[in-house]
């Protein structure tokens, strides 16, 4: 839940000014990032085919310039047949040429660096299409160089292993009729896995990093971590040896890591030295969060805080509302897990694999844009770096007529033009189908309504990169009634404190800052009030239904940005 504060590549005024800034060419600045998630083939058709691509998402640079964010997360935008929607690549040194081409991809790289924002891309190491030239040749012959480069076996019973999509795949063993042995597949048959317990294999992995480093990625999240390799040292001896690259070609490179474990188990991901993953997503919070949500109580975003461990000084937890995937909820006990099916998710069509539901959040609090501010501020407020989704900044919902996790990955919806300005008028057919409410709720319009969600998100991400204290900073929670949540963060004299009311009831609440002196004032970041002289440590205001506040604390005799 902490983090040192000692952090060489952070440059600050004097302490008594009270102003505080990061160097954004540090090599750690991931940790004050504001990371944005796009698919490339549903966020911009360019050409008209109905498909996004490489320069449609070029377009768009300078929108999301503008909303703030700092750095792009590609989704796997390689030649792939889509049996996992891009996950299943047969060329990892490709575009896939409806996407765009190496070409399109350089070009977007310069033109988001011109305006600020780094571009990472997903690592998918873990397998490949069943169509990749390595398996292809693997299947033919025992002899064949490549056949280690999968994981084999006559036997499979004698080797269980995890399905990730029970439902769709009855075992993670399927009999290749030209290879005469089964191939071991955690995810789907079409997509078997690389032994990178193989020297060969991990030298392969570094290649294809080194590729995309000089391509100008700064970084890549890396997929499906816990299944990279089933002898646990052995996927800490290759992500040390991928990190360790990568520093050498990189320096500020970064490496994301998607790992759904418990926080102890997430640690040791990190590496004693923090020589292994530079961040990793949050799973534990955001499913607490989720089940917070559903009780209207903090408490289980209390005790998920709790038993977070400390983390390497140059290290981050990555937090997020929404992502690609199913909202897993797999770490919550299964009478929690109940709990939030029961709010969020009444209707069994809109679950997935036992676990999860394929829902965005507006659907699931029925529209109430109020819990939807709540969510997100409480979000950027976390000790960690925000992460969003494509379309969350407008509310963007998902279609539940869409087959599995990928209805909530539905083309953006940029007008209330024909095809959501998606793609031309006239195309005949889209990559995916068009979410409802489309007319409704889109970026044209949001644009034009200062009050929209849209605007108030760009705000929001404008004011949590002016406060560094949440993503270098030691959190500590700050007791309060009950229903609210608060919480402050505290870092090289600047403290930042959050309040979120998660009932549905106004609340008047107490927070107790014991360093408040006599001359301090509090300054509201996200409302409209004026600056407040504290008269007293006890801090008393009133918070509406599902209302969130932000305080700054100047100090008497310091100079802080408003």
């Amino acid at each position: 839940m902490s983090a040192p504060e000692t952090i060489a590549a952070v440059h600050c005024l004097a302490p008594e000014a009270g102003v505080v800034r990061i160097d954004e060419t540090s090599d750690l600045w991931w940790k004050n990032a504001v990371v944005y998630c796009v698919d490339v083939k549903t966020f911009l058709d360019f050409d008209g085919d109905g498909c996004g691509d490489l320069p449609g998402l070029t377009q768009r640079v300078d929108y999301l310039a503008g909303l703030g964010v700092t750095c792009l997360w590609l989704m796997p935008f390689h030649p792939s047949p889509r049996r996992d929607d891009g996950y299943d690549i047969t060329d990892y040194y490709g575009v896939d040429p409806d996407l765009g081409s190496l070409g399109d991809f350089a070009r977007l790289v310069r033109m988001a660096r011109d305006r600020g924002l780094r571009v990472i891309v997903d690592l998918v190491a873990n397998h490949t299409s069943d169509r990749h030239p390595w398996f292809q040749a693997a299947r033919m012959s025992r002899d064949s160089p490549f056949r280690d480069w999968y994981i084999w076996s006559d036997e499979p019973g004698e080797q269980p292993a995890e399905v990730v999509f029970p439902g769709e795949e009855e075992s993670a063993w399927t009999y290749d009729e030209e290879a005469g042995q089964h191939d071991l597949h955690h995810f789907r048959s079409a997509q078997p896995d690389l032994n990178l317990a193989n020297p060969d294999v991990r030298d392969e992995m570094v290649k294809v990093i080194g590729f995309w480093l000089a391509m100008g990625a700064s970084g890549f999240r890396v997929d499906a971590v816990p299944f990279l390799v089933q002898d646990r040292e052995h996927a800490y001896e290759l992500l040390r040896s991928l990190r360790a690259f990568m520093s050498r070609r990189f320096g500020e490179g970064v490496l994301l890591g998607e790992n759904n474990l418990p926080p102890e188990e997430q640690l040791e991901y990190f590496g004693p030295y923090g020589d292994m993953l530079n961040m990793q997503f949050n799973f534990v919070l955001n499913q607490a969060m989720h089940l917070a949500f559903a009780r209207c109580d903090p408490e289980p975003l209390e005790r998920a805080l709790e038993v977070l461990p400390d983390i390497p000084p140059d290290a981050a937890w990555a937090n997020w509302v929404r992502n690609h995937d199913e909202l897993s909820l797999d770490q919550l006990s299964e009478n929690e897990r109940d709990e939030v099916f029961s709010i969020f998710g009444k209707d069994p069509d809109t679950r997935i694999y036992g676990r999860g539901l394929r829902r965005r959040l507006p659907s699931m609090v029925d529209g109430d844009e109020r819990r939807v501010r709540l969510a997100y501020s409480l979000m950027f407020s976390l000790p960690g770096t925000p992460v969003l989704f494509y379309g969350e900044e407008i509310g963007m919902c998902e279609n539940l007529d869409v087959e599995g996790r990928l209805a909530v990955r539905p083309p953006m919806q940029w007008s209330a033009e024909q095809h959501a300005g998606f793609s031309p008028p006239g195309t005949r057919q889209l990559v995916r189908p068009l979410c409802p409410g489309y007319e409704k709720v889109n970026v044209a319009d949001q644009r034009r309504d200062q009050d929209s969600l849209l605007n108030w998100m760009e705000r929001l991400i404008r004011r949590r990169r002016e406060c560094p204290e949440i993503g270098w900073g030691r959190a500590t929670r700050v007791p309060c009634q009950r229903g609210v949540f608060a919480h402050r963060c505290d870092w090289r004299g600047a403290t930042l404190v959050a309040a979120h009311n998660l009932t549905d009831h106004p609340v008047c609440t107490t927070l107790c800052l014991d360093d408040l002196a006599e001359g301090d004032q509090l300054l509201d970041l996200l409302g409209d009030a004026d600056a407040k002289s504290a008269e007293s440590p006890e801090v008393q205001f009133e918070l509406p239904a599902y209302g969130h506040r932000w305080l700054r604390i100047r100090r008497a005799g310091q100079r802080v940005l408003p």
